[in-house]
Parts: C-alpha cells; sequence; structure tokens
C-alpha cells in the first residue's frame, strides 16, 4: 500500500501544486501571511500528529508522552527567552483561542473590555459584538483619529468612564508603535489588567525592531505565525505567577483537550529560527521595505493612513478615490498581488466593500524582497489603481510580476 499523497488522494494533491504554484508566482502581500521555514512544515507533518497529550508535560493524562513532553518544555524555554519573560503556554491553537483563555481565566461574564474597534484596526477577539468576547462580556472602544494615530488621551477619558477589567492593546490594521507605558499607565489608573495582543508584531518584537511590551504588560498575547513566520497557533505569556496558573487551567480543560504536539513542535523549531542572529536582519528588512512601500504609494498620489508606517503593514485609504477597498482587492488579484480590502478612518462603505486595503511586506521579505524590489512593487500597485478598470493591463503587469516573483522561489517543492 502506498503512503504517498499523490497516489492516495490525487485531487487533494493536485490542488496542494497548484497552490504550490499560485504562493511562487503571484506576490503575496496580505500583511498577516508568511511563508513558515520547511523544518517548521517537516515538525508539523511528523509523526506527531498521532500523539494524544492532555494537560502539560510530566503532569499529562495519557501514558507515552515522556518525548512530547521534552519538545513542549523546549517550546516554552525557547518562547520566554525570545520575549524575556517568566510563563508562557503555548498550547492554544490559535492567537483568538489565546486570547479567550486570557478573558476565561480572569474574567467573570458580563465583565468589562475595553479594546481598540474592529473597524479602526482592532480585532473580533477584542470586543468586536459579532464575536464571542463581545456577547459574552460587556464590551466598550476606542479607536483613532481621522489622522490614523491613537489619541491617548481619549483612551484615558474612555477609561475613567468604562472602568474595565481588562483593557486590550493590540490590532490588526494600525501601522505606529503602540505606547505600551502609557497604556500601562491607563490601565492601573482604572484599576484595569493590561493585555497586550502583539500577534502582528511579534516577529519585530523579539529583533528588537519593534517595542517590548513587558514590562508594562500584565499579559501578551500573540500568535506563532504572522511575522514570526512559524506555525499557525497561538501563544500566551506572562511575569504574573497567579495569573500564569490561572491561564493554563483556562486553556486545558477550560477551553481545549488533546494540545496539538505536531504544532507544539513547529513552534519550537520556529521559535529557534526566531533566536538566530539572522532573524534580526529580516525584522529589519520588513521594517524598511514597508516603509519604502508606503513612500512610494504616497509619492504616487495615494493617500496612506498616519502619513506611513513603523511595522510591517501600510493601510492604503481610497476614501478620496471614485472605486472601493473591494474594487481594489480584485484588481490587484487580477495584477497577481494579493492584498485585502479593510476599513479606513472615516469608512463610509460597509465591510464587506470597504474604502481601504491593507498592505504588508513579511511574505515577501521571506523571499528575498529588497527596497529595489517594493519599489517596483509598489509602482504597479500604484499602475493597477491609476487605471483599475482596465483588465488588459492587469493580465500585463500580473504577467511582468510573474517574472519577477520566479526569480524568488519560496519553496522548489511542496513539502508531504
Amino acid at each position: 500500500m502506498s503512503y504517498f499523497l499523490e497516489e492516495n488522494d490525487f485531487e487533494v494533491f493536485n490542488y496542494i501544486q497548484q497552490e504550490l504554484d499560485r504562493q511562487n508566482t503571484h506576490l503575496e502581500m496580505i500583511a498577516s501571511e508568511n511563508f513558515t521555514f520547511p523544518s517548521v512544515m517537516e515538525a508539523m507533518g511528523s509523526i506527531l500528529t498521532n500523539k494524544y497529550a492532555e494537560g502539560y508535560p510530566y503532569k499529562r493524562y495519557y501514558g507515552g508522552c515522556e518525548f512530547v513532553d521534552k519538545i513542549e518544555e523546549l517550546a516554552i524555554n525557547r518562547a520566554k527567552k525570545l520575549f524575556g519573560c517568566e510563563f508562557a503556554n503555548v498550547q492554544p491553537h490559535s492567537g483568538s483561542q489565546a486570547n479567550g483563555a486570557v478573558y476565561s481565566a480572569l474574567l467573570k461574564p458580563y465583565d468589562k473590555i475595553l479594546g481598540m474597534d474592529l473597524s479602526h484596526g482592532g480585532h473580533l477577539t477584542h470586543g468586536a459584538k459579532v464575536s464571542i468576547t463581545g456577547q459574552m462580556y460587556q464590551s466598550f472602544s476606542y479607536g483613532v483619529e481621522l489622522d490614523g494615530w491613537i489619541n491617548y488621551d481619549k483612551v484615558e477619558e474612555i477609561a475613567k468612564v468604562v472602568k474595565p477589567n481588562i483593557l486590550v492593546c493590540g490590532f490588526s490594521a494600525y501601522s505606529r508603535v503602540l505606547d505600551f507605558k502609557r497604556l500601562s499607565e491607563i490601565a492601573k489608573n482604572v484599576g484595569a489588567i493590561l493585555m497586550a495582543d502583539i500577534a502582528h508584531v511579534a516577529g519585530l518584537v523579539v529583533a528588537g525592531e519593534y517595542p517590548n511590551p513587558f514590562p508594562y504588560a500584565d499579559i501578551v498575547t500573540t500568535t506563532t505565525h504572522k511575522t514570526l513566520r512559524g506555525p499557525r497557533g497561538g501563544l500566551i505569556l506572562t511575569n504574573n505567577e497567579e495569573y500564569a496558573k490561572k491561564i493554563d487551567k483556562a486553556v486545558f480543560p477550560g477551553m481545549q483537550g488533546g494540545p496539538l504536539m505536531h504544532v507544539i513542535a513547529g513552534k519550537a523549531v520556529g521559535f529557534m529560527e526566531n533566536l538566530k542572529p539572522t532573524w534580526k536582519e529580516y525584522a529589519k528588512a520588513v521594517k524598511l521595505n514597508a516603509k519604502t512601500l508606503a513612500e512610494v504609494l504616497m509619492q504616487r498620489g495615494y493617500k496612506v493612513v498616519s502619513d506611513g508606517t513603523d511595522n510591517h503593514l501600510v493601510l492604503l485609504s481610497l476614501l478620496d478615490k471614485e472605486f472601493s477597498g473591494k474594487d481594489a482587492d480584485l484588481a490587484l488579484g487580477n495584477a497577481g498581488i494579493t492584498v485585502n480590502k479593510n476599513a479606513v478612518p472615516g469608512e463610509i462603505r460597509s465591510p464587506f466593500v470597504t474604502s481601504g486595503v491593507r498592505i504588508g511586506s513579511p511574505a515577501l521579505s521571506a523571499r528575498g524582497f529588497k527596497e529595489k524590489e517594493f519599489v517596483i512593487v509598489a509602482n504597479k500597485i500604484a499602475d493597477v489603481l491609476d487605471d483599475i478598470k482596465n483588465t488588459q493591463k492587469q493580465v500585463l503587469i500580473k504577467s511582468e510580476l510573474k517574472e519577477l516573483a520566479i526569480k524568488f522561489p519560496i519553496y522548489t517543492k511542496a513539502i508531504f
């Protein structure tokens, strides 16, 4: 009997091959996506997927965990070293579940959450009404000004009125540095726990290219993919022993059963990559490339929210254009550039249409794109948007960008 996917299920194998071709020939510029390391995929595709390991290292409810205990211990210790903290839980299946576990550990139903508004760049799990975090708890929000910057005085005003149990800072579409010190002061003044969700910038944080929320944040959550380039998953960090014990219980048995040991192995491998000196070079490139992207787009007459970026993403406002974020998303996709439509400050359209697009530099930076290539790409983005209904131009640009893309292959073959 064959154990190879190509022979056992050619339909799935064929779609994977097509996706491999798409990733190699298109320009991936969704800010929350990245290309993980082959070694991470090797760990995730290993026999560890066979092993149940409910509980924590050396305190399991299943036998035969002597080796996966050591792997999870490695992941924990590497995470603590990376972020400079005393406690790490590497078991959450996603960033959303990590956030949910923190709330479950430290809040009662109908306690108060204050987080960034979803339409202003926050995340669903920061109390959005469509999320369980906005239904199980009383959720309130702060946002950005029309210039795209957070006004911390206003955040403080809202916090004094709301008196939240948890103040959440973090984002999915904010291009500037968060003032963790100021946010910590605001939280302390109203008796709130400060939780920093750094899912988008964690890879920059560990490289010293973005401020570390410790020691200001009480709890830090993140995903392990995005700018970290690890496997899809979540992570919870803290220096507070009391919170740590409650979080462990909230993750298991509160939120999850068996941890995904193959993913935890992938996290350990990814963290090792993040600890290498070369990681700092990558993080610097991510920031420099995003800055280059923003500068060229502004030179071409496009409005960049907050007039620039301090991290890995650029939020392009199309409020002054006749076309929408959805229109731009589709046109750029036809030209081989993958982005996502996104709400912007002063939004006038629905969340399904929007007046902006979010563009990121991590994935192309992982392929080896430098400033020179980002100047080319930024100009091609502007070329598409300048003549957004010209489908023939989109086809031509797609062909031109494919020639550029294949010079920077990310994977030479699918890994099974």
